[in-house]
């Protein structure tokens, strides 16, 4: 079995702190990619907010037409009624 030369060690340590650094970058560049994720997923939730906001405007904007179809229809039917018993 042969020992281990002095300089090997220090090989090995270089070669830890290549390796150190390449994964820090490498995390830095997914944590930048999730960041930007996140800050996209915020931006559609705040776009789906005001799309309810102004669907919820529109919505209540709408009713009265039905009641007033409606009495229209009731208004025409009670002219009607009162041509007829006025023959």
């Amino acid at each position: 079995m042969t020992t281990p030369s002095p300089a090997e060690p220090v090989a090995v340590a270089v070669e830890l702190e290549r390796l150190r650094g390449t994964m820090e970058a490498g995390f830095a560049r997914v944590d930048g990619s999730l960041a930007l994720l996140v800050q996209r997923g915020d931006q559609t939730d705040k776009q789906l907010a005001d799309h309810e906001t102004r669907l919820d405007a529109l919505e209540r904007g709408r009713w009265p037409l039905p009641s007033i179809a409606a009495v229209c229809g009731l208004a025409g039917l009670g002219i009607a009624l009162y041509e007829l018993a006025a023959r």
